[in-house]
């Protein structure tokens, strides 16, 4: 009678390999036991009848979160010599702005200089009185646009890209059919990325604990949402169609990011390499110089050659990244 190591070796299994496979079937049923244990505690969990704020029960953005709005404290915000003053972060939302921003200076419309100013989110910096004065939700980014008599401020990310592709007239189609099916997708990102952002890459990267319902729903809409990107970019070169438009802009900051394994850590686990179509518009849209510039702008993370902490002038990306200057700046 032939043993089971002795027919694993006839299917050209040794016996390392057998141990190595019971190992790990071992290691999959304790982690899925594990996600059970927390998925059991966490529906031990029963609403009362009146929410209550608890300050120790935010997970990594803790000190940030809160159920209120407005100032927590005075603060003005800076004022550079450009028309246009951006205060924000390079979070994806971020880099929508000065992408856009870049690509339109690209073009010579030098009406569109700006000064990028820092706003260190994860040190409440977006709840300082002027920064509400821009914006009342406290969210970056926040642009006001000083080249008129009265100042203007425009916030929510895909508030100021419309607002700057109307101004300069670049990156909107004019034609009525092109400028709706732009709209349609900027607005996609919009409503989608939250699912994204707050819902999948909380549960994932940020919540202090790991609830598998909560992960499960959101990596099936992620992965939906890849493929709708997916399935749009294998019929159109853009997503309005052949021409690049803010809608692009808008959704590759998350997306194109997300596709490349950078978001959450999560490529693997998502197995975005497979959405083929949305790699190659992806790599397409990195390879412009005005993106790389423009996702540079107040980065402080990663190679310290990726890092301009703050922007006032072009030629910045050659002087005051972060690699150039002092270890004290």
């Amino acid at each position: 009678m032939l043993t089971r190591a002795k027919k694993h070796r006839l299917r050209g299994l040794c016996v390392h390999c057998i141990e190595t496979r019971r190992q790990s079937r071992k290691a999959h049923r304790l982690l899925h036991r594990n996600h059970r244990m927390t998925d059991d505690a966490s529906s031990a969990y029963s609403p009362p009848a009146v929410w209550t704020w608890d300050k120790e029960n935010g997970g990594k953005f803790a000190a940030i979160n809160r159920p209120i709005a407005g100032a927590t404290h005075e603060q003005e915000l800076p004022v550079g010599r450009h028309p246009l003053q951006l205060y924000s972060l390079a979070t994806p939302n971020g880099v929508k702005v000065t992408v856009m921003l870049e690509e339109l200076l690209a073009l010579g419309h030098t009406g569109a200089e700006y000064d990028a100013w820092l706003i260190k989110i994860g040190d409440g910096m977006q709840f300082g009185s002027g920064f509400v004065a821009v914006n009342p939700n406290s969210k970056i980014p926040a642009l006001c646009d000083r080249s008129g008599p009265t100042p203007v401020r425009v916030f929510e990310s895909g508030a100021i890209l419309v607002y700057l592709a109307e101004k300069f007239g670049a990156f909107l189609p004019t034609d009525a059919a092109a400028r709706a099916e732009c709209l349609s997708w900027l607005f996609w990102q919009m409503g989608s990325g939250p699912f994204l952002g707050g819902g999948f890459g909380h549960f994932y990267a940020y919540a202090p604990t790991k609830i598998e319902y909560a992960i499960d729903r959101y990596a099936m809409e992620v992965k939906r949402q890849m493929d709708v990107l997916d399935r749009r970019l294998a019929e159109s070169a853009y997503l309005a169609g052949d021409a690049y438009t803010i809608a692009d802009m808008a959704v590759w900051a998350w997306y194109g990011t997300l596709a490349k394994g950078q978001l959450y850590e999560a490529g693997e686990f998502l197995q975005v390499q497979t959405y083929t179509n949305v790699l190659r518009w992806t790599d397409e849209i990195a390879r412009r110089p005005a993106v790389q510039r423009g996702r540079m702008v107040n980065r402080t993370w990663g190679q310290p050659a990726s890092q301009l902490h703050e922007r006032h002038d072009a030629s910045d990306f050659e002087t005051r990244t972060q690699d150039k200057l002092a270890p004290s700046s």
